[in-house]
């Protein structure tokens, strides 16, 4: 089981933080997609701890009802960064239309499911080139998601610099509750949004399980929870590499 000093790694990925965006220039901004959920939540705050608040810019998505939108409201003033509610239904419902209307693919519930997160993720390339200074989007997936690969390749999965990606799920939510974040956001069951299942429903194990593992491969988990994340792991590795490419020889 791998050593985890809550205090000692919080004040460390701040240091590391302040330093990425400083080498840019002491006014470079970070870009940050909030939907209420832990990880965004955790990351902003490690922002504003790092940079202030006035380089953080938070960017508000939500597509059609968004249940999240409330707590990502509450995140943005409780931190008091500067924010942005920007809806991306309109052309997300602009392009399910005119993928309906083509005959060499089908317009599948994942297709539907990963054009969001991909569309918030052009809209916050989108954010960060308009802004007056140096900007950077800032990715918000964690350890346990990257393992497994549950993340939206080039949507989620994408961004310039990734806070959380060597912390497990169980890892952020103390980082959450040592910066003090409100409860209800810090532990608030995570889900996509879109499909009405909670990520655990969908991975079909825990994330205490999934955690247990990365922690210890050894651990003392079902040998069909082993199996469903190794095999996912195996899976989903491509989106932790580089593209291939062929070199001439």
């Amino acid at each position: 089981m791998r050593e985890f000093n809550v205090e000692d790694q919080t004040k460390k990925l701040i240091e590391y933080t302040r330093e990425w965006f400083n080498k840019f220039g002491d006014n470079t901004r970070a870009v940050i997609g909030i939907s209420g959920g832990k990880d965004s939540s955790v990351t902003a705050a490690i922002l504003k701890e790092a940079l202030g608040a006035d380089r953080v810019v938070g960017i508000i998505m939500p597509n059609g009802e968004m249940s999240d939108l409330a707590d990502a409201k509450m995140l943005v003033d409780f931190l008091g960064i500067p924010n942005e509610v920007v809806p991306i239904t309109d052309y997300y419902n602009a392009a399910i239309a005119t993928f309906e209307k083509a005959s060499a693919f089908e317009v599948t519930k994942d297709l539907r499911i990963n054009l969001a997160p991909r569309l918030r993720m052009s809209t916050l390339y989108a954010v960060a080139q308009g802004q007056p200074v140096t900007s950077f989007v800032v990715n918000t997936c964690n350890a346990s998601e990257d393992y497994v690969g549950y993340s939206t390749k080039y949507g989620d999965a994408a961004g310039d610099v990734s806070l959380l990606q060597d912390f497990t799920v169980t890892e952020v939510l103390q980082i959450g509750e040592y910066l003090g974040l409100p409860n209800e956001l810090v532990h608030k069951t995570p889900s996509d949004g879109l499909s009405g299942m909670s990520d655990e429903d969908k991975l079909g194990f825990k994330y205490a399980q999934l955690d247990e593992y990365i922690s210890d491969s050894n651990a003392d988990i079902p040998a069909d929870v082993r199996e469903s994340i190794e095999r996912k792991h195996v899976a989903n590795l491509h989106k932790l590499q580089l593209m291939p490419a062929y070199k001439r020889h």
